[in-house]
């Protein structure tokens, strides 16, 4: 099993995967990032055969969220950057591992997005959680559908299939 922690958080993939910290690259950040204010990128890219997971994780369990950016546009922003970022990659990476990665994500046959949203659990009625799941995917679902036109939003309780597990670090 390939173990990526994300901040306050696990991700258990399986052997056959592959996986990186996309967003701890040095292409993106000493290369890409620079071209523009505002770039961002999403934390995991994971191969899976053809399929090119993109994985965006928020916890919102010790700290409330206060970006102003809805979050389902903040995450179609880390996705598209994300995306434009791979040919470049590709091409102009100085580090190795990272230009195969890139060449392996543009082989890709099938693109999914996921962003793994955890927060506090509902307690009552007039404390509900902060971020309605449902209303994020079905925004990202309009967004991005060009992209994946089912993405998914999931916790480490409700994975919705997923076939890597999420623990606390």
């Amino acid at each position: 099993m390939t173990k990526i922690p994300v901040d306050s958080l696990i991700f258990t993939f399986p052997d056959s995967w592959k996986v990186c910290k996309y967003d701890e690259w040095a292409f993106y950040r000493h290369q890409f990032s620079k071209m523009s204010p505002g770039i961002k990128a999403v934390d995991l890219l994971a191969i899976e055969s053809q399929v090119i997971w993109l994985i965006e994780a928020k916890d919102y369990r010790q700290h409330p969220r206060t970006k102003t950016i809805d979050l389902a546009d903040e995450v179609v922003q880390k996705v598209l950057y994300t995306l434009a970022s791979m040919l470049p990659a590709k091409i102009n990476a100085s580090n190795t591992s990272e230009s195969h990665f890139a060449t392996e994500v543009l082989r890709g046959q099938q693109l999914r997005v996921v962003l793994h949203l955890e927060q506090p659990v509902k307690t009552s009625k007039l404390f509900p959680r902060a971020i309605d799941p449902s209303k994020v995917q079905l925004k990202l679902r309009s967004l991005i559908k060009p992209i994946d036109p089912h993405p998914k939003v999931v916790e480490s309780t409700q994975m919705q299939g997923l076939q890597w597990t999420v623990t606390e670090l």
